[in-house]
């Protein structure tokens, strides 16, 4: 494993799943309406979201099938990502392009902030990034579980002070997964990890990517809907 391997991954990662999410994208506004482009991409939610999914459960558990699980992983996120993004765009114009720059805006903050030391991948940092990440997960296990019973209006949902609070939140937390990935490929390139653990390193840090911008799109969205 090296860092440069690693980068290489890392960008191919981020080709396909742009492939796939221009895909999905020009499907919905290339549809006679947004109804048509909402009927024609719903399925493509689905696939990707759930196609990803498994993709990536498949990946934790086997990295030696990296190399082949994590291109797919993107392709199917890209698709799904798309189909979103496009959902988002078509109600709040302009929206997604302002998450993207928000998205890569922050990767590279983190980044300045990991390679000059700034921000500093301790035991305790590293605990406290992870417990704080699986708060979050927790929320939104709870959250979907609600809404399998009808209650959508949960003020992690809302547009109100405390909502875009919680969103606000969230993307920090995301964020500092970041500095966890940067920290991982450094050591791993160090200490000359197998080869496989580059694309395994590229899969972890698309993850991370993927969940801030989700984030990002909510929290705009949030954002424009209190105008």
């Amino acid at each position: 494993m090296t860092l440069n391997g690693t980068i290489n991954k890392s960008l191919a990662m981020l080709l396909l799943l742009v492939v796939g999410a221009a895909y999905t994208w020009k499907m919905f506004f290339g549809a006679a309406s947004i109804e048509a482009g909402a009927a024609l991409t719903s399925r493509w939610i689905m696939i990707g979201g759930i196609g990803g999914f498994v993709f990536a459960l498949v990946t934790i558990f086997k990295k030696t099938w990296a190399y082949i699980t994590a291109p797919i992983y993107a392709v199917l996120e890209g698709l799904f990502l798309g189909a979103i993004s496009a959902f988002f765009e078509a109600r709040y114009p302009g929206l997604v392009m302002q998450a993207v720059a928000l998205t890569f805006g922050t990767l590279f903050v983190m980044l300045i902030g990991y390679r000059s030391g700034v921000i500093k991948v301790t035991q305790k940092f590293r605990s406290g990034v992870i417990a704080a990440t699986g708060a979050v997960a927790l929320v939104y296990i709870i959250s979907i579980i609600f809404s399998m019973f009808g209650a959508s209006n949960l003020i992690i949902h809302s547009n109100g002070i405390l909502g875009i609070g919680i969103s606000l939140v969230i993307v920090a937390i995301a964020a500092l997964n970041l500095v966890l990935d940067f920290d991982f490929i450094a050591k791993g390139s160090q200490a000359g990890l197998p080869k496989h653990m580059e694309w395994y390193a590229a899969f972890g840090l698309m993850i991370t990517l993927v969940w801030l911008y989700i984030e990002m799109l909510r929290l705009l969205s949030k954002l424009a809907g209190r105008d």
